[in-house]
């Protein structure tokens, strides 16, 4: 008897140890850091903010830090910052955006929304969102968009726009729209929000939701095409549209619908995944995937939003998209008009994050985190 008493403590000391061992490896993956440029404190653009998604499951989301005023960048800052938070920044990084002071990153698969401070990347608080997805601001209020339900369950509920004040981070409203809501833009006292029905692939959503700011009601749905994604403002009032097609017959497209009006305008017969507008131009990848080739088309292009056509120069001008394996993520520098555009190559190990100048030529590259997606530009 006493034998086995002495095992059973000799067993529990064992487990101990072993339970201690694996709280302390998951504590802290130390922040990486690769000098890209000579430091440039004089640089509008001080750094962005890149989130990684991480492949759902693998709760391997994070947060970069490009530093121009150094030169540095800096890879995995949210577990530095933050040591106290043991899994991370958490399971599908899905949005980032700067409002104020605080840096916002919507985390699909953990359902919230972490805050932070914009300066330090450390943590102020959990909003709990069930499958979060998109963020934007206006008048002091963040706006986020939920598909509620469980993760790729068909018959899911109707999605969400939640209304969150942005000094006290709570939740103050919530509004009812389509299917698997996605990105959103704010114009005027009009929020649109692009629906995508992407749980149901035989009966996908095809409407743009707009809602009034005032009263936090949808005034009304606007038909545009099965599958939509993307949604971008420009600065003359109109709104650009993504689609994605049904990846068998139906292929991307881009919809630029008047806010006046609420009714489109122009189509854009191009593939489209990601686009991001600075001043009059809409610089564009696509990486159009295809159930019928079992492979993706990857195009790159700009467009001209005031004159609305597209234009013959591309923003990759010296051959470099012959390494990029899958476009990810695009920003611009509104100063400089350098471009950035992600590479999350094969999906399960470290993306490549690439700067071309205006002339489209590469300016330089890094390695970052597991598909690097969406950036949140720091300026001074």
């Amino acid at each position: 008897m006493k034998i086995h008493r002495n095992s059973a403590l000799i067993l529990l000391i064992l487990l101990s140890l072993y339970i201690s061992a694996c709280r302390k490896d998951a504590q802290v993956i130390p922040e990486e850091q690769d000098r890209v440029l000579p430091a440039d404190p004089s640089r509008q653009l001080q750094g962005f903010y890149l989130v990684n998604e991480g492949n759902m499951g693998m709760n391997k989301a994070s947060l970069d830090y490009m530093d121009f005023s150094t030169g540095i960048y800096r890879r995995n800052i949210y577990n530095q910052q933050n040591p106290a938070q043991i899994n991370g920044l958490g399971d599908v990084g899905n949005d980032i955006a700067i409002y104020g002071s605080k840096l916002y990153v919507v985390v699909n698969a953990s359902n919230k929304v972490e805050v932070m401070d914009a300066k330090t990347g450390k943590r102020i608080k959990q909003i709990n969102v069930t499958n979060a997805r998109y963020i934007t601001f206006s008048a002091g209020k963040a706006y986020v968009s939920a598909y509620l339900g469980k993760i790729g369950v068909p018959n899911a509920p109707n999605g969400v726009v939640i209304q969150i004040d942005t000094t006290s981070l709570t939740e103050e409203k919530r509004v009812e729209v389509g299917r698997q809501p996605e990105e959103m833009a704010v114009v005027g006292q009009k929020l649109y929000v692009a629906n995508s029905g992407g749980y149901t692939p035989l009966n996908y959503d095809t409407r743009v939701s707009v809602i009034d700011l005032n009263s936090f009601t949808v005034l009304k749905n606007i038909e545009v095409a099965i599958n939509l994604h993307r949604v971008k403002a420009d600065r003359y009032g109109d709104i650009y549209v993504t689609s994605r097609g049904n990846y068998l017959d139906i292929h991307s497209k881009i919809f630029v619908i008047d806010t006046k009006t609420d009714e489109i305008k122009t189509r854009f017969d191009i593939g489209a995944s990601n686009l991001a507008i600075d001043d009059d131009i809409a610089y564009f990848y696509g990486s159009e995937w295809s159930n019928n080739t079992g492979k993706f088309t990857l195009s790159y292009g700009m467009l001209d939003v005031k004159e609305e056509k597209i234009l013959s120069k591309k923003f990759i001008s010296d051959g470099t998209e012959a390494n990029i394996m899958i476009p990810y993520g695009i920003a611009v520098d509104k100063y400089t008009k350098e471009v950035f555009v992600t590479d999350a190559r094969d999906y399960v190990s470290p993306g490549v994050l690439y700067c071309f100048d205006p002339s489209g030529r590469k300016k330089w590259s890094v390695v970052t985190g597991d598909i690097p997606a969406h950036f949140a530009m720091v300026y001074k």
